[in-house]
């Protein structure tokens, strides 16, 4: 049986801990449209309605029939139909441009722009010069594109993984816990997990923003082995080891995964 874990990136969006991406996909016509959505069964008293990235959720007491449900959404398909669109369009507009993997490159790295400066060398070796704000990178003349990618996400992977490895007992010290282990994730809809046992996933791609952002998803995180869910006590929890949570949680929910540059 798998273990319970929560979701940071989908608990930001939504109040639910449930992902949609877990539930099965409904079809429904709609005027001249066919409408996607994923049904979730609740003990709420009536039927909800959320538009996150995933789409259309509807939240529908289990007592409410599958045609009531359909007729709901015809009701309001207008304001469905409008904020689909919107969040498309503002999807659009937040979308990155492809990534040029070339000398002069740049990409930030714990939140500051780091500049790429490609060496037409035999040794592969890569540096970063702090001062002039660099990452040097050592290739044969006749590398790619994609070889070169490779190797400087090799790199922010490396660094992800020495920087949460700092920074996770700092929080789990202050938060008088002990975690079972932690893995790097590649996942592009949430930022880290926790399990019920206390197997915590970090995403790699935190290593682009700065040291407050990647502290308020370990304080996050720690503070789970504490409470598996999002209620007051939770956030408790994470305001008394991090106490400037509130911002950074904001400034996060503005950097989905998916603007960052592709992977």
């Amino acid at each position: 049986m798998p273990e319970p874990q929560l979701n940071l990136f989908a608990a930001e969006l939504t109040p639910s801990v449930d992902t949609a991406a877990a539930l099965p996909k409904r079809r429904l016509h709609v005027g001249n449209h066919i409408l996607e959505f994923t049904l979730r069964r609740s003990n709420r008293r009536s039927i909800g309605f959320i538009i996150d990235d995933d789409g259309l959720r509807v939240t529908a007491p289990r007592w409410v029939t599958v045609g009531d449900i359909d007729n709901a959404i015809r009701e309001k398909q207008h304001w469905i139909l409008t904020k689909l669109a919107e969040r498309r369009e503002r999807s659009a507009r937040t979308r990155p441009a492809a990534m040029q993997w070339i000398d002069g490159a740049t990409l930030s790295y714990l939140g500051s722009p780091l500049t790429l400066r490609l060496r037409a060398l035999q040794d592969k070796v890569i540096r970063l010069d702090e001062a002039a704000a660099e990452l040097i990178v050592c290739l044969p003349a006749d590398s790619t594109a994609q070889q070169l990618k490779d190797r400087v996400q090799a790199w922010l992977q490396v660094e992800a993984r020495r920087v949460f490895g700092e920074r996770l007992p700092l929080y789990a010290a202050r938060l008088g816990a002990s975690y079972r282990s932690y893995t790097l994730s590649s996942a592009t809809r949430q930022w880290g997990s926790c399990t019920a046992d206390g197997r915590i996933r970090l995403n790699w791609r935190l290593i682009h923003f700065s040291l407050p952002l990647i502290d308020y998803v370990v304080a996050h995180e720690l503070s789970h082995l504490r409470e598996m869910n999002h209620g007051p006590q939770f956030w408790a929890t994470v305001q008394s080891i991090f106490p400037e949570f509130e911002a950074a949680r904001k400034m996060l929910r503005q950097q989905a995964p998916a603007t960052l540059p592709p992977c």
